[in-house]
């Protein structure tokens, strides 16, 4: 078998891809089967109202049909990812729910509690690899490492602020690397995690999106920034609180985002709670929609803007989705009990920073239940702009408090270490090219 392409489907709604590789077996976060010459299943893959979206194929259907299928479901978030594998196919068993976990060991031949004594020391006891698991007998712990895989992430840089601030580089297993950020509060430690490699959304202020998208994380990946960073604290109790508002947009990455998230909120598996587990987007309305729909998490949206010209100058996304369909959007989102939706909004000299651009906020989102939050901007070299003056800045919250709305200036922590999402991943691929040491990224 030799296929090495791309495919995608590119709709008004948002851009999604399927990446297929194969040549030899095959791997997939669904287990697939070959069934017979050129025939491939892939069980268990389902779009947006549960469907099947793919139950057996040949290889001719690959090749020629995807985009066709992509298309019949172009209102489907999901991505399908198949990549070459030099062994027999394996299972990527952190990227499963519970009751997949129990019913893939059964399939093993292993009882079904198996699979919860599996999923307590992936996430309860951080078991790095299946010989770990010592109340699982050796023949079954041979089996697991003959048929799934544990991910574990490659820390290849940790920078500490003067703040307390950790920044994390974490490599993958395909080289491609990604930031995770542990961010100090008061009473609590927060953790911002990333969904994507790079960013497609472009947006004009932010150093990721300059960087363009290179791939999705699986569900695995995404889970196991949280597991990497709690392995690092001398009080893992201590984390309370994950953020998606690393590099990539989560809800362009809907299926593995969601899915991590459920194990990150489930009691046998990570066990935060859902209440302290925040979703950040650019503005992306049917993955809002569907978002409310499916999990209780809150919901932040990056606004930067109150009219429609200035949010298209920075966040292209504002053309397909304009002010109008995403505040009607969030105004339709669940809220239960007191929660509130989070709107970030970067200050930006010159551009959306005047009075009268925070009164145009306060009128934009009456009648929403918000909170927001005023982030200076945090420059960086790829971005000609930059941060009002404290004054400005300190004016602006003031219009939006005489208003009676909750205005937090969040204060950019980390700066003294590459803070701004993208500069670290950044600077470690620059030090690559120019051959030095990747260790040099670092001041741990």
């Amino acid at each position: 078998m030799n296929i090495d392409g791309i495919v995608g489907s590119q709709n008004d709604d948002a851009t999604f891809y399927g990446f297929i590789n194969i040549d030899g077996p095959v791997r997939s976060r669904h287990p697939v089967e070959e069934r017979g010459p050129g025939l491939l299943q892939l069980p268990g893959i389902t779009g947006f109202h549960g469907e099947p979206l793919c139950r057996e194929m040949t290889l001719d259907d690959i090749r020629q049909g995807f985009f066709d299928f992509l298309r019949c479901h172009q209102h489907s978030p999901v991505g399908i990812t198949v990549e070459t594998m030099n062994t027999k196919t394996k299972c990527d068993i952190k990227s499963l729910d519970a009751p997949e976990t129990e019913d893939w060991v059964e399939s093993l031949g292993m009882e079904r509690y198996r699979g919860r004594q599996i999923r307590e020391w992936m996430f309860k006891k951080l078991a790095a690899d299946f010989d770990s698991m010592y109340t699982l007998s050796r023949a079954a712990r041979r089996t697991l490492e003959q048929s799934a895989f544990l991910t574990n992430l490659s820390l290849r840089s940790m920078l500490t602020s003067e703040d307390t601030t950790r920044k994390y580089l974490f490599e993958l297993h395909d080289g491609q690397t990604i930031e995770t950020v542990l961010i100090p509060e008061r009473d609590h430690l927060t953790l911002c995690i990333s969904s994507q490699v790079g960013c497609a959304m472009g947006c004009r202020f932010c150093m990721t999106g300059s960087q363009g998208l290179v791939r999705n994380l699986r569900a695995a990946e995404i889970i196991d920034q949280v597991i990497e960073v709690r392995r690092t604290l001398k009080d893992p109790s201590r984390l309370t609180n994950i953020v998606f508002m690393g590099m990539g947009e989560p809800l362009a990455n809907y299926e593995a985002v969601t899915r991590a998230v459920k194990t990150i909120i489930s009691a046998d598996g990570l066990d935060f709670s859902h209440r302290r587990v925040t979703l950040s987007t650019c503005g992306l309305v049917p993955g809002i929609i569907r978002l409310g729909r499916e999990l209780s998490v809150n919901l932040a949206v990056s606004l930067n803007a109150a009219d429609n010209e200035t949010r298209s100058r920075l966040m292209p996304v504002n053309e397909r989705h304009p002010l109008a369909e995403l505040l009607a959007a969030c105004r339709s989102f669940p809220l239960p009990n007191r929660r509130m939706i989070t709107f970030e909004y970067i200050l930006i000299n010159g551009i959306n920073d005047s009075r009268h651009d925070a009164v145009r906020l306060c009128n934009l989102l009456s009648g929403i239940r918000a909170k927001i939050n005023l982030i200076a901007l945090n420059a960086h070299p790829a971005s000609p702009m930059g941060p009002p003056p404290a004054d400005k800045i300190f004016a602006f919250q003031q219009v939006l408090m005489d208003h009676n709305y909750t205005a937090v200036l969040r204060k950019s922590k980390g700066r003294d270490i590459l803070a701004a999402c993208g500069q670290l991943r950044s600077a470690f691929e620059e030090k690559q090219g120019a051959g030095a040491d990747p260790g040099n990224v670092s001041n741990s």
